[in-house]
């Protein structure tokens, strides 16, 4: 199927690694020029090297995006590379496990910080140029956790379920401009924040590594973990020309781990 999207700009957010770089990945394997940022110097690498492998412009900026000005610096300069951004990810790292009391006040603000507000200065940043243009599409990665909660994640829990009140209610002003927003939910993925949480859970469940993952796949209909490229081919379909209908979805990677109808 072609998806359309053969000359677009992308900017997809902590894509250095994990799903981030899956996405881009894919995106790029549509012929899609791509504007990637990251914490880590990593991210020129990266770039250069999708660059190599699937013959499209790249360029990588060091950007965190839990700050407004590293947010606006790298959205600028992806704007002056490449005239116009049509497809937004926004992703970050997921905030530390751990039970409510082990939380403080700066660590709750940091996981806004980095999880919601990131979403909306990034926002913010694109919606205009697309409002103008009258296309655009913007993908947040958020979690299974905003359809049911993961025990230990209390941030990621609390805060991710913001993302999704302020992606329904975006998708609204901007659906009459031709751009769509939807939020994709990884569930239990081969990336380097699934052999966090593993570790995690064999530090305080006195478990080893392996147990973690396997007490994860007995909680899965599909028997195992997914692949961040399984999670990144619906991120492509819903960036191009075909899903110009589907808007204001939370859509599931999940194996079938959500238990719930809806």
């Amino acid at each position: 199927m072609d998806l359309g999207l053969q000359g677009r700009t992308a900017f997809v957010a902590a894509s250095s690694q994990g799903l981030g770089r899956a996405i881009a990945e894919a995106l790029a394997a549509e012929g899609v020029r791509l504007a990637l940022c990251a914490r880590s110097d990593r991210i020129e690498r990266v770039a250069n090297e999708i660059a190599a492998t699937y013959q499209v412009e790249t360029m990588g900026v060091v950007a965190d995006v839990s700050v407004l000005a590293d947010v606006s610096r790298a959205v600028e300069m992806a704007a002056e590379a490449f005239d116009a951004i049509d497809i937004l990810v926004t992703n970050a790292g997921g905030p530390p496990p751990g039970p409510f009391e082990s939380h403080t006040t700066e660590a709750w603000q940091h996981a806004v910080d980095l999880n919601l507000m990131s979403v909306v200065n990034l926002c913010r940043a694109v919606v205009p140029g697309m409002k103008e243009r009258r296309w655009g599409r913007i993908l947040n990665v958020t979690s299974i956790a905003v359809k049911q909660p993961v025990d230990g994640l209390i941030l990621s829990n609390s805060v991710r379920a913001a993302v999704t009140g302020f992606a329904r209610t975006l998708a609204n002003e901007v659906a009459p401009f031709n751009i769509t927003v939807n939020n994709l939910l990884p569930g239990y993925t081969r990336t380097e924040r699934l052999v966090q949480l593993a570790e995690n859970a064999s530090t305080t469940k006195g478990i080893r590594v392996e147990e973690a993952y396997a007490a994860w796949e007995r909680q899965i209909p599909m028997g195992r973990v997914g692949e961040p490229e399984e999670f990144a081919a619906l991120a492509a379909f819903l960036a191009s020309e075909r899903a110009g209908y589907i808007t204001a979805q939370n859509i599931a990677v999940d194996g079938g781990w959500i238990k719930g109808l809806v």
